[in-house]
Formats: C-alpha cells, sequence, structure tokens
C-alpha cells in the first residue's frame, strides 16, 4: 500500500518540487548508479533520489534504505512517511549519522544549527518556511531534531541483517552509512537462548518440556546457561542434559553434563553414568567420567577450564553460526559471512571456512565468490584442479537451486 506522504507527493506537483529541493526527496529521480540487490533477497522499489546520486528503496516491510553512489547504505526509516519525516526535519540528515541519543543534546542542536545555518545562508533562505509548509502538507507533527536524530539513529541500526544492500554483479556489500557499533555475532545469536534461560528459571514445566523439546532452543540455553551461571540452576540443566542425550554425542551434551557435574552431588551420578553410558559415542566424548561425586566435579572442573570459558569472545565462530542455522536466524548469519568475506582475499583457510558457511545456508552465489577467490590462491597445477572441481559443484548447486525455486 503507498503510504499517504508519498502519494501526496506523486498528486501534487509543488510538493513534490518542495521534497526535491531543499529536502532532497526528488521522485524523478529512481536510476541508482549501478545495479543492486538485498543480500536477503527482497524486493527493492525505488521511489526517489538525490541530486548526488544517492537513491531511496522500499523493502518489503515498509523500511526504506537510502544507498549513496559511493558504497553506503542504511536504512533511514520504518516506513515512506517516517524516512519523509526525517529528511524534512533534517536536511542535511547525512551529516548526522554519526550522532547517537547518547550524545549531549547541546551538542546535536548545535550540529544540525551549524548545518542548517550554512543552508541558509548558501542557497536556502527560506528553509524554515518550506519546511513548515511541507510539514503542514504531509501531516507531520513537529518533532525536536534530537527527537528525529534518535528515530534515525534507530532506523540505522535496524539495516543488518534483513536490509543488507549488495552490488548485484560483485556481490560485495555496501558499507554502514553510520560508524555505530553492532552487536557481535555471538549476543545476536545468544539473545535467543538468554530468553528461553529467563523462562527456564520460572519453574514452568510446560515451559521446561518447550523448550527441552526443540533442540536449537536447548542448545541455546546451555549456551546461555554457560555464560550466566546460577547455583539455583541445578533442576532445569538436568531437564536439559536429559534431551540432549537423546541426540547422542554433542558439544553441548558434554556441556550439560559439565555444568551438572560442577555442582558434584552424588544424587547426580546415575544421571550422569546413564548419559556417558548411551553408545560408543557418549562414551568415548565423555571419557574419563570418574565414579565418585567429588572426583566428578574436578573433572568437570577441569573440562570446564580447558573447553568452556566465561567469555562469548572466546568461541569460535562456527560455534555461533551452527546455533543461528539451528535457530533459523539465517540473515543473520549471511549477513556476518558476507562481511567477513568482503574483508578476506588472501587467506585460504578463511576462504573455505567461509565458503562451506554460506554453502550451507544455501547463498551459493557467496559461496562461489568465495571459492573464485580461493581458486586464485592456488599455486600447484593440483591444488587449481581440487579447487575447480569445488567450483564446479558450488555452481551446479547454484543452478539447480536457482532451477527448484522457478
Amino acid at each position: 500500500m503507498t503510504e499517504r506522504a508519498l502519494r501526496l507527493l506523486r498528486q501534487d506537483p509543488r510538493l513534490a518540487e518542495l521534497a526535491a529541493f531543499p529536502f532532497a526527496f526528488d521522485l524523478s529521480r529512481t536510476d541508482h548508479v549501478e545495479e543492486v540487490r538485498l543480500a536477503s533477497g527482497g524486493p527493492l522499489e525505488a521511489i526517489a533520489g538525490d541530486d548526488s546520486g544517492g537513491t531511496y528503496f522500499v523493502c518489503a516491510d515498509g523500511s526504506v534504505l537510502y544507498a549513496d553512489s559511493e558504497g553506503s547504505a542504511g536504512v533511514i526509516g520504518d516506513s515512506v512517511d517516517e524516512a519523509l519525516e526525517i529528511l524534512v526535519g533534517l536536511p542535511g540528515w547525512q551529516d548526522y549519522v554519526r550522532l547517537s541519543p547518547d550524545d549531549d543534546e547541546a551538542r546535536i542542536l548545535a550540529e544540525i544549527a551549524d548545518t542548517e545555518g550554512d543552508f541558509r545562508e548558501d542557497c536556502v533562505p527560506d528553509l524554515d518556511a518550506h519546511r513548515a509548509e511541507l510539514r503542514a502538507a504531509l501531516g507531520f507533527p513537529e518533532r525536536s531534531p534530537v527527537q528525529l536524530v534518535a528515530r534515525l539513529h534507530a532506523a540505522l541500526l535496524r539495516t543488518e541483517p534483513d536490509h543488507l544492500l549488495l552490488n548485484a554483479v560483485e556481490h560485495l556489500a555496501y558499507r554502514r552509512l553510520d560508524p555505530h557499533p553492532r552487536p557481535p555475532l555471538w549476543e545476536q545469536v545468544l539473545t535467543r537462548g538468554r530468553t528461553d534461560l529467563a523462562l527456564l528459571r520460572t519453574g514452568d514445566r510446560a515451559t521446561w518440556d518447550a523448550v527441552a523439546g526443540s533442540r536449537p532452543r536447548r542448545v541455546a540455553a546451555l549456551r546461555a546457561a554457560q555464560y550466566d551461571r546460577r547455583n539455583t540452576d541445578r533442576a532445569l540443566l538436568r531437564h536439559l542434559l536429559k534431551h540432549e542425550a537423546s541426540a547422542s554425542m554433542s558439544d553441548e551434551l558434554r556441556l550439560a553434563v559439565v555444568l551438572v557435574g560442577l555442582y558434584g552431588l552424588a544424587e547426580d551420578l546415575p544421571l550422569l553414568r546413564d548419559v556417558h553410558e548411551t553408545d560408543y559415542d557418549t562414551w568415548c566424548g565423555l571419557g574419563g567420567l570418574p565414579e565418585e561425586a567429588e572426583q566428578v566435579r574436578a573433572w568437570a572442573r577441569s573440562f570446564d577450564d580447558s573447553n568452556y570459558g566465561v567469555d562469548p569472545d572466546d568461541e569460535p565462530e562456527s560455534t555461533w553460526l551452527e546455533l543461528a542455522r539451528g535457530l533459523g536466524l539465517i540473515e543473520t548469519a549471511r549477513a556476518y559471512l558476507i562481511r567477513e568475506l568482503d574483508d578476506t582475499e588472501s587467506d585460504a583457510t578463511q576462504l573455505t571456512f567461509l565458503g562451506n558457511e554460506l554453502g550451507l545456508i544455501g547463498d551459493y552465489t557467496q559461496a562461489i565468490r568465495a571459492q573464485r577467490l580461493y581458486v586464485a590462491l592456488q599455486d600447484t597445477e593440483h591444488g587449481r584442479a581440487a579447487a575447480r572441481s569445488r567450483l564446479a559443484e558450488l555452481e551446479r548447486k547454484a543452478v539447480d537451486g536457482a532451477a527448484a525455486e522457478s
């Protein structure tokens, strides 16, 4: 559905002219400087542009994504109306993308006053009158610049993972419009586990069964418990351990055994022994599990110290990528992997890892890009032949995948 403000601009030439100048939202400029696409594969509709070659796109969820002509992009509003409200309220908004609600209000107002002073002096002496006219015609409230900066900041942080923009030919990601830090991959993934761990701690048995019965949720909750340990968690950890044992040997099963074993209680020994003896894999994977409670505690401490730390940054990225896939956070994984690939050119090991992970989420376009970079690094005929064989396999999978979607 076309939003009200955009519909009014398209119907009224006077309003469209005002939006184009001085507010840099020109309905006649819808040709971007290059072909682009979303990494997620969602639709993009170019609705306007500015005089610097930048383009405003509407995404499937209504968000407005701005892409400049220099290879940077970011969401600037969760709707066309919100984006236009920001553009009208903050002409020169691109100068403010580094600002955040944490900045001092006086600093924000001073920067805006400085930029708008230049506007008035150089080319738009009637800036305030133009803004008032367009705001009134589009039905926008008169929000403070500080409020609008906060909205812009929040929108920019929503860009990834769902609105990551790519060059459609080279498949490289556009840079972020702003310099604000983003949470690491582990934090994005672990949020789900922390939520479930909090639910488990309420003691509701239906929640226990729902979380424990879903392996991705169970694993995420165990990882959350690894980094947020409480003496009151023993019962829920036992419950998760019993269910994880049904999946046979896994790193998370070992983690659950360790977390329960750290209590060093004799009453837990039968469960730990049963898990240890589930099958040959668990027998080997939990090798050395002692017979006595105090010895189990020492064994668990040793295993904990050598394998399970208290800092998620110490976990290999493969742990979080596997968990992201299990939880269905495909776009989170994709955005992370593409950013990593863009920064990797001559590390053959990393290229192999990234290519494999991209293949696992079904992004064969990016997996092929990683493999082509890997092929270029091979310095022996045997290495090149093996790398090209893998490349051909990925290309076949890409064709098969495209055929299945059509």
